[in-house]
Protein backbone atom coordinates (compact mmCIF):
# COMPACT_ATOMS: atom_id res chain seq x y z
CA UNK A 1 0.00 0.00 0.00
CA UNK A 2 1.40 3.08 -0.70
CA UNK A 3 1.00 6.19 1.36
CA UNK A 4 -0.34 9.16 -0.07
CA UNK A 5 1.16 12.59 1.42
CA UNK A 6 -1.63 15.67 1.20
CA UNK A 7 -0.47 18.96 1.27
CA UNK A 8 -2.48 20.61 4.55
CA UNK A 9 -4.77 22.88 4.38
CA UNK A 10 -4.12 26.94 4.56
CA UNK A 11 -6.22 26.74 7.86
CA UNK A 12 -4.27 23.52 9.62
CA UNK A 13 -0.69 25.38 8.72
CA UNK A 14 -1.49 28.76 10.05
CA UNK A 15 -2.52 26.72 13.34
CA UNK A 16 0.13 24.18 13.29
CA UNK A 17 2.35 27.83 13.20
CA UNK A 18 0.33 29.50 15.62
CA UNK A 19 1.15 26.47 18.34
CA UNK A 20 4.52 26.36 17.40
CA UNK A 21 4.99 30.35 18.31
CA UNK A 22 3.11 29.60 21.26
CA UNK A 23 5.10 27.02 22.53
CA UNK A 24 8.38 29.20 21.78
CA UNK A 25 7.53 32.06 23.39
CA UNK A 26 6.52 30.22 26.46
CA UNK A 27 9.72 28.58 27.00
CA UNK A 28 11.53 29.37 30.06
CA UNK A 29 14.60 31.42 29.51
CA UNK A 30 17.78 29.28 30.97
CA UNK A 31 19.56 32.04 32.94
CA UNK A 32 23.38 30.34 34.13
CA UNK A 33 24.96 31.60 37.42
CA UNK A 34 28.71 30.08 37.90
CA UNK A 35 29.78 28.70 40.63
CA UNK A 36 33.29 27.76 41.48
CA UNK A 37 35.05 26.20 44.71
CA UNK A 38 37.28 23.35 45.89
CA UNK A 39 35.23 19.95 45.18
CA UNK A 40 38.23 18.08 45.75
CA UNK A 41 41.26 17.85 47.51
CA UNK A 42 41.94 18.98 51.46
CA UNK A 43 39.23 21.77 50.91
CA UNK A 44 36.36 19.82 49.20
CA UNK A 45 34.22 19.33 52.52
CA UNK A 46 34.46 23.34 52.60
CA UNK A 47 33.82 23.70 49.06
CA UNK A 48 31.10 21.44 48.65
CA UNK A 49 29.48 23.28 51.68
CA UNK A 50 29.41 26.32 49.68
CA UNK A 51 28.40 24.96 46.63
CA UNK A 52 25.28 23.72 48.51
CA UNK A 53 24.09 26.60 49.83
CA UNK A 54 23.84 28.13 46.47
CA UNK A 55 22.35 25.09 44.74
CA UNK A 56 19.83 25.14 47.73
CA UNK A 57 18.90 29.00 46.53
CA UNK A 58 18.47 28.09 43.47
CA UNK A 59 16.07 25.15 43.74
CA UNK A 60 14.11 27.36 45.58
CA UNK A 61 13.82 30.32 43.51
CA UNK A 62 12.66 27.84 40.57
CA UNK A 63 10.38 26.40 42.66
CA UNK A 64 8.48 29.75 43.02
CA UNK A 65 8.60 30.52 39.23
CA UNK A 66 10.68 33.39 38.71
CA UNK A 67 9.81 36.10 35.99
CA UNK A 68 12.19 38.77 34.30
CA UNK A 69 10.90 41.01 32.26
CA UNK A 70 7.86 39.47 31.75
CA UNK A 71 9.86 36.27 30.81
CA UNK A 72 9.55 33.42 32.88
CA UNK A 73 13.38 32.08 34.27
CA UNK A 74 14.84 28.94 34.90
CA UNK A 75 18.07 29.38 37.22
CA UNK A 76 21.14 26.68 36.18
CA UNK A 77 23.85 26.46 38.48
CA UNK A 78 27.05 26.11 36.51
CA UNK A 79 29.12 24.38 38.97
CA UNK A 80 32.87 24.34 38.66
CA UNK A 81 35.99 22.91 40.38
CA UNK A 82 39.19 25.19 41.57
CA UNK A 83 41.20 22.68 43.27
CA UNK A 84 41.81 25.34 46.13
CA UNK A 85 44.62 26.42 43.32
CA UNK A 86 45.19 29.24 41.76
CA UNK A 87 46.09 28.66 38.59
CA UNK A 88 42.76 25.91 37.65
CA UNK A 89 41.03 29.01 39.35
CA UNK A 90 41.68 30.98 36.46
CA UNK A 91 41.05 27.71 33.70
CA UNK A 92 37.45 27.58 35.70
CA UNK A 93 36.79 30.94 36.00
CA UNK A 94 37.37 31.75 32.22
CA UNK A 95 35.36 28.38 31.89
CA UNK A 96 32.02 30.39 33.57
CA UNK A 97 33.19 33.02 30.80
CA UNK A 98 32.94 30.81 28.04
CA UNK A 99 29.91 28.99 29.09
CA UNK A 100 27.47 32.30 29.58
CA UNK A 101 27.01 32.35 32.91
CA UNK A 102 25.42 35.99 33.91
CA UNK A 103 27.37 36.50 37.21
CA UNK A 104 29.46 33.95 39.66
CA UNK A 105 29.55 33.03 43.46
CA UNK A 106 32.97 32.06 44.10
CA UNK A 107 35.49 31.02 45.08
CA UNK A 108 35.37 30.70 49.36
CA UNK A 109 39.21 30.67 48.92
CA UNK A 110 41.24 34.08 48.32
CA UNK A 111 44.17 32.28 46.65
CA UNK A 112 41.73 31.58 43.89
CA UNK A 113 39.27 34.43 43.59
CA UNK A 114 41.76 37.08 43.55
CA UNK A 115 43.24 35.36 40.16
CA UNK A 116 39.91 34.79 38.76
CA UNK A 117 38.72 38.40 39.37
CA UNK A 118 40.51 39.74 36.40
CA UNK A 119 39.00 37.12 34.18
CA UNK A 120 35.78 38.44 35.56
CA UNK A 121 36.41 42.17 35.47
CA UNK A 122 37.23 41.68 31.80
CA UNK A 123 33.93 40.12 31.10
CA UNK A 124 32.31 42.57 32.79
CA UNK A 125 30.45 39.61 35.13
CA UNK A 126 29.44 39.83 38.53
CA UNK A 127 31.55 38.56 40.94
CA UNK A 128 30.91 37.74 44.48
CA UNK A 129 32.62 35.59 46.91
CA UNK A 130 31.41 34.14 49.84
CA UNK A 131 34.61 33.14 51.86
CA UNK A 132 37.65 35.30 50.22
CA UNK A 133 38.82 37.34 53.60
CA UNK A 134 41.94 38.55 51.98
CA UNK A 135 41.68 42.23 51.89
CA UNK A 136 43.29 42.39 48.29
CA UNK A 137 40.34 40.95 46.33
CA UNK A 138 38.51 43.83 46.69
CA UNK A 139 41.13 46.24 46.16
CA UNK A 140 42.42 45.55 43.32
CA UNK A 141 39.94 47.92 41.60
CA UNK A 142 37.89 45.82 39.61
CA UNK A 143 34.20 47.22 39.92
CA UNK A 144 33.21 43.54 39.30
CA UNK A 145 34.35 41.84 42.73
CA UNK A 146 31.95 41.62 45.69
CA UNK A 147 31.72 39.63 48.41
CA UNK A 148 29.79 38.76 51.69
CA UNK A 149 32.02 38.24 54.59
CA UNK A 150 34.72 40.98 56.29
CA UNK A 151 37.76 40.71 55.86
CA UNK A 152 41.51 39.68 57.36
CA UNK A 153 41.38 43.23 58.36
CA UNK A 154 39.24 42.95 60.63
CA UNK A 155 39.84 39.64 61.38
CA UNK A 156 43.36 39.43 62.01
CA UNK A 157 43.30 42.17 64.69
CA UNK A 158 40.10 41.10 65.94
CA UNK A 159 42.05 37.59 67.10
CA UNK A 160 44.87 39.60 68.08
CA UNK A 161 42.58 41.81 70.55
CA UNK A 162 41.38 38.56 72.12
CA UNK A 163 44.93 36.76 72.66
CA UNK A 164 46.27 39.88 74.45
CA UNK A 165 42.86 41.32 76.11
CA UNK A 166 41.26 38.22 77.24
CA UNK A 167 44.41 35.53 77.29
CA UNK A 168 46.68 38.05 78.54
CA UNK A 169 49.28 36.33 76.01
CA UNK A 170 52.18 38.85 76.24
CA UNK A 171 54.32 36.45 73.57
CA UNK A 172 53.10 35.01 70.19
CA UNK A 173 54.31 32.40 67.47
CA UNK A 174 53.01 32.54 64.10
CA UNK A 175 52.40 29.97 61.28
CA UNK A 176 50.88 30.78 57.99
CA UNK A 177 50.26 27.92 55.19
CA UNK A 178 51.87 30.51 52.50
CA UNK A 179 48.39 30.59 50.58
CA UNK A 180 47.01 34.59 50.03
CA UNK A 181 44.66 33.31 52.89
CA UNK A 182 46.78 32.28 55.13
CA UNK A 183 49.77 34.98 54.72
CA UNK A 184 47.49 37.52 54.88
CA UNK A 185 45.48 36.61 57.74
CA UNK A 186 48.74 35.97 59.65
CA UNK A 187 50.26 39.26 58.52
CA UNK A 188 46.68 41.07 59.82
CA UNK A 189 47.13 39.28 62.83
CA UNK A 190 50.82 39.81 63.22
CA UNK A 191 50.48 43.64 62.72
CA UNK A 192 47.34 43.98 65.66
CA UNK A 193 49.55 42.01 68.25
CA UNK A 194 52.25 44.64 68.32
CA UNK A 195 50.03 47.34 68.06
CA UNK A 196 48.79 45.48 71.27
CA UNK A 197 51.86 45.47 72.56
CA UNK A 198 52.84 41.57 72.21
CA UNK A 199 55.85 40.47 71.48
CA UNK A 200 56.01 38.18 67.81
CA UNK A 201 58.53 35.44 68.77
CA UNK A 202 58.97 33.53 64.62
CA UNK A 203 56.87 33.75 62.23
CA UNK A 204 57.22 30.31 60.12
CA UNK A 205 55.68 29.20 57.19
CA UNK A 206 54.53 26.19 55.86
CA UNK A 207 52.45 24.84 52.77
CA UNK A 208 48.48 24.30 52.08
CA UNK A 209 49.58 20.13 51.57
CA UNK A 210 51.70 20.03 54.22
CA UNK A 211 51.10 17.20 57.27
CA UNK A 212 53.84 16.70 59.13
CA UNK A 213 54.19 19.87 61.37
CA UNK A 214 56.52 17.89 64.29
CA UNK A 215 59.50 20.40 63.32
CA UNK A 216 58.61 23.91 63.62
CA UNK A 217 56.21 23.18 66.11
CA UNK A 218 59.27 21.40 67.95
CA UNK A 219 61.11 24.85 67.19
CA UNK A 220 57.90 26.95 68.83
CA UNK A 221 57.52 24.57 71.41
CA UNK A 222 61.41 25.99 72.60
CA UNK A 223 60.17 29.42 72.38
CA UNK A 224 57.27 29.16 75.07
CA UNK A 225 54.68 31.41 73.34
CA UNK A 226 51.27 32.41 75.25
CA UNK A 227 49.74 31.38 72.04
CA UNK A 228 50.58 30.11 68.86
CA UNK A 229 48.70 31.56 65.68
CA UNK A 230 47.98 29.53 62.48
CA UNK A 231 47.37 31.33 59.18
CA UNK A 232 45.88 28.40 57.16
CA UNK A 233 42.74 25.74 56.79
CA UNK A 234 41.13 23.05 58.43
CA UNK A 235 42.22 20.57 56.54
CA UNK A 236 45.96 21.50 57.94
CA UNK A 237 44.91 23.31 61.00
CA UNK A 238 43.50 20.36 62.76
CA UNK A 239 46.86 17.90 61.96
CA UNK A 240 48.85 21.16 63.11
CA UNK A 241 46.24 21.27 66.40
CA UNK A 242 46.59 17.70 66.71
CA UNK A 243 50.37 17.25 66.63
CA UNK A 244 50.94 20.84 69.35
CA UNK A 245 49.09 18.61 71.71
CA UNK A 246 51.09 15.44 71.19
CA UNK A 247 54.37 17.50 71.33
CA UNK A 248 52.93 18.48 75.08
CA UNK A 249 52.40 22.39 73.82
CA UNK A 250 49.90 23.97 75.88
CA UNK A 251 49.72 27.39 74.21
CA UNK A 252 46.56 27.64 72.80
CA UNK A 253 46.09 27.85 69.07
CA UNK A 254 43.90 30.47 67.60
CA UNK A 255 42.92 30.66 64.17
CA UNK A 256 40.36 31.92 61.66
CA UNK A 257 37.35 30.91 59.57
CA UNK A 258 39.47 28.79 57.35
CA UNK A 259 40.02 26.52 60.47
CA UNK A 260 37.10 27.11 62.18
CA UNK A 261 34.48 24.39 60.22
CA UNK A 262 32.66 21.59 62.05
CA UNK A 263 35.45 18.97 60.79
CA UNK A 264 38.13 20.64 62.96
CA UNK A 265 36.92 17.77 65.74
CA UNK A 266 36.81 14.92 63.24
CA UNK A 267 40.72 16.37 62.27
CA UNK A 268 42.37 17.76 65.30
CA UNK A 269 40.60 15.37 67.99
CA UNK A 270 40.44 16.17 71.69
CA UNK A 271 43.08 18.80 70.94
CA UNK A 272 40.48 21.02 69.42
CA UNK A 273 39.03 21.76 72.65
CA UNK A 274 42.72 24.27 72.40
CA UNK A 275 41.59 26.16 69.48
CA UNK A 276 39.65 29.40 69.48
CA UNK A 277 38.90 30.77 65.83
CA UNK A 278 37.02 33.07 64.15
CA UNK A 279 34.59 33.88 61.36
CA UNK A 280 34.51 36.62 59.36
CA UNK A 281 30.37 37.43 59.43
CA UNK A 282 27.62 36.17 62.19
CA UNK A 283 27.60 33.12 63.70
CA UNK A 284 24.97 30.91 62.31
CA UNK A 285 22.76 30.91 65.54
CA UNK A 286 23.33 34.57 65.47
CA UNK A 287 22.27 35.12 61.77
CA UNK A 288 18.42 36.41 61.49
CA UNK A 289 17.84 33.22 59.23
CA UNK A 290 20.71 31.20 60.77
CA UNK A 291 18.41 28.27 62.68
CA UNK A 292 15.88 28.20 60.03
CA UNK A 293 18.67 28.05 57.11
CA UNK A 294 20.42 25.11 59.34
CA UNK A 295 17.36 23.06 59.36
CA UNK A 296 16.40 23.23 56.10
CA UNK A 297 19.74 22.39 54.62
CA UNK A 298 20.57 19.09 56.88
CA UNK A 299 17.27 18.09 55.82
CA UNK A 300 18.01 19.05 52.16
CA UNK A 301 21.73 17.38 52.03
CA UNK A 302 21.13 15.19 55.30
CA UNK A 303 24.80 16.90 56.92
CA UNK A 304 25.58 19.83 58.83
CA UNK A 305 26.77 23.30 57.34
CA UNK A 306 30.75 23.66 57.27
CA UNK A 307 30.55 27.17 57.09
CA UNK A 308 30.15 29.02 53.72
CA UNK A 309 26.75 27.60 52.85
CA UNK A 310 24.48 30.60 54.38
CA UNK A 311 26.98 32.56 52.42
CA UNK A 312 26.71 31.51 48.94
CA UNK A 313 22.72 30.82 49.53
CA UNK A 314 22.40 34.65 50.64
CA UNK A 315 24.61 35.52 47.48
CA UNK A 316 22.25 33.66 44.78
CA UNK A 317 19.69 35.91 45.95
CA UNK A 318 21.55 38.88 45.78
CA UNK A 319 21.75 38.33 42.28
CA UNK A 320 18.35 37.77 41.38
CA UNK A 321 17.80 40.91 43.30
CA UNK A 322 19.77 42.50 41.31
CA UNK A 323 17.89 41.13 38.02
CA UNK A 324 14.84 42.23 39.56
CA UNK A 325 15.88 45.58 40.24
CA UNK A 326 17.42 45.94 36.31
CA UNK A 327 14.11 43.62 35.37
CA UNK A 328 17.06 42.20 33.39
CA UNK A 329 19.32 39.32 32.73
CA UNK A 330 21.95 41.41 31.07
CA UNK A 331 25.55 40.57 32.70
CA UNK A 332 25.79 44.34 32.42
CA UNK A 333 22.67 45.59 33.89
CA UNK A 334 23.28 43.38 36.95
CA UNK A 335 26.67 44.71 37.38
CA UNK A 336 24.98 48.34 37.32
CA UNK A 337 22.25 47.56 40.03
CA UNK A 338 24.75 45.51 42.14
CA UNK A 339 26.41 48.45 43.73
CA UNK A 340 22.97 50.06 45.24
CA UNK A 341 22.23 46.15 46.81
CA UNK A 342 20.16 46.30 50.17
CA UNK A 343 19.66 42.67 50.85
CA UNK A 344 17.94 41.08 53.90
CA UNK A 345 18.64 37.58 54.07
CA UNK A 346 20.03 34.51 55.90
CA UNK A 347 23.04 36.41 56.87
CA UNK A 348 21.29 39.73 57.74
CA UNK A 349 21.40 43.12 55.74
CA UNK A 350 23.91 43.19 52.85
CA UNK A 351 25.00 46.40 51.37
CA UNK A 352 28.39 46.68 49.75
CA UNK A 353 30.55 50.16 50.19
CA UNK A 354 32.57 51.36 46.56
CA UNK A 355 34.91 48.44 47.07
CA UNK A 356 32.60 45.90 47.27
CA UNK A 357 33.04 45.04 50.60
CA UNK A 358 30.58 44.66 53.47
CA UNK A 359 28.97 48.22 54.69
CA UNK A 360 28.35 46.58 58.21
CA UNK A 361 30.56 43.78 58.79
CA UNK A 362 31.69 41.59 61.72
CA UNK A 363 34.00 38.91 63.23
CA UNK A 364 32.63 36.14 65.52
CA UNK A 365 34.83 33.88 68.00
CA UNK A 366 35.19 30.31 68.84
CA UNK A 367 36.11 28.03 71.31
CA UNK A 368 35.49 24.19 70.90
CA UNK A 369 34.00 22.31 74.21
CA UNK A 370 34.08 18.45 73.66
CA UNK A 371 34.46 19.05 70.20
CA UNK A 372 31.63 21.28 69.96
CA UNK A 373 32.08 24.51 68.34
CA UNK A 374 30.98 27.17 70.85
CA UNK A 375 29.98 30.92 70.83
CA UNK A 376 32.38 33.06 72.67
CA UNK A 377 31.28 36.83 71.21
CA UNK A 378 30.48 38.99 68.18
CA UNK A 379 32.67 41.78 67.44
CA UNK A 380 30.89 44.63 65.01
CA UNK A 381 33.26 45.98 62.75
Amino acid sequence: MIAVLRKPSPIAAAAFVFATMGTTANADQVVKIGHFAPLTGMSAHVGKDDQNGARLAVEEINAKQLVIAGQKVRLELDAQDDAADPKTGTIVAQKLVDDGVVAVIGSDMSSTSIPAAKIFSDAGIVQISPGATNPDYTLLGYKTAFRVVGTDAQQGPALANYAVKVLKARTVAIVDDSTSYGQGLASQFEKGAKKQGATVLSHDATNDKAVDFRSVLTKIKGEHPDVIMYGGEDATGGPFTKQAAQLGIRARILAGDGVCTESLAELAGAATDNVVCSEAGMALSKMPGGPAFAEKYRKRFAQPIQIYAPYSYDSVYIIVDAMKRANSTDPAKILAAMPSTNHEGVIGQTAFDPNGDLQHGVISLFYYKKGEKTLIDIMKM
